[in-house]
């Protein structure tokens, strides 16, 4: 199994789906991690062009902690992220040319802000200019339907699962992975007053009171000719 993860921010993937992230690793899959922005105005002191690459080091560190193959980061500044954009389409297509997944999975198309939403474009639509044969490209062409995930949104707004994961032996992986965002959590407990890694671990029994685990993360699947597969593609 191979599984590519596409999130917006250098800390989405951490918080909506590494812990299922981390089962994949622990059965034998192949993790790649992709963030499209660099989350460079995510901070209200430290500056974008020093806070992008403090926050590029803090991926790298998760993925390890996760498990993750490679951690692709396709530069994009927040609040610019647009699925309209020829080059960042092509840039998707070709991590998925290169990565040839078996499954992706990314943000709820329905999510809370923009960058979000178009980050769930941008992979659907990335993964679908992968197959064309005559768009300018790094790697060889892959199929262009690659079934697709949606991962939960923050605290679980307005998504309703139809899939879950029982990540119980992963929880504190999850969260020390989330942990190494260091620059975004020490900002949102002094700037708002937020224990983020507390609130996202209580989503994750919230959402394990669901499905009738400890903890738990929460899908549903991208319903569109012709994503569909008979394979079980998430992990038992």
């Amino acid at each position: 199994m191979i599984v590519l993860a596409v999130g917006c921010h250098p800390d989405d993937l951490e918080i909506a789906c590494s812990g299922t992230l981390r089962k994949y690793v622990e059965q034998g899959a192949d993790v790649y991690m992709c963030h499209v922005a660099n989350g460079c105005q995510g901070h209200v002191v430290i500056e974008p062009d020093p806070l992008k690459e403090i926050r590029a080091r803090e991926a790298e560190e998760a993925g390890k902690i996760i498990g993750a193959k490679k951690v692709f980061n396709l530069d994009v500044d927040d609040m610019e992220v647009d699925s309209h954009d020829p080059a960042v389409i092509d840039a998707m297509a070709d991590v998925v040319r290169f990565v040839r997944p078996d499954v992706i999975i990314t943000h709820n198309a329905d999510d809370y802000m923009q960058d979000h939403t178009e980050t769930s474009r941008i992979a659907t639509n990335g993964s679908f200019c992968s197959g064309l044969h005559h768009r300018a490209r790094k790697y060889e062409a892959f199929s262009s339907f690659v079934p697709v995930f949606y991962m939960d949104t923050l605290a679980g707004v307005g998504f309703q699962p139809t899939h879950y994961v029982d990540i119980t032996a992963q929880i504190d992986t999850k969260i020390r992975a989330l942990e190494c965002h260091e620059s975004q959590l020490k900002w949102m407990f002094e700037h708002d007053g937020i224990d983020f890694a507390d609130m996202v671990r209580t989503c994750s029994k919230y959402r394990g009171y669901q499905c009738g685990v400890a903890y738990a993360e929460g899908f549903k699947p991208y319903n569109v000719y012709p994503r569909y597969s008979t394979r079980n593609l998430l992990p038992d």
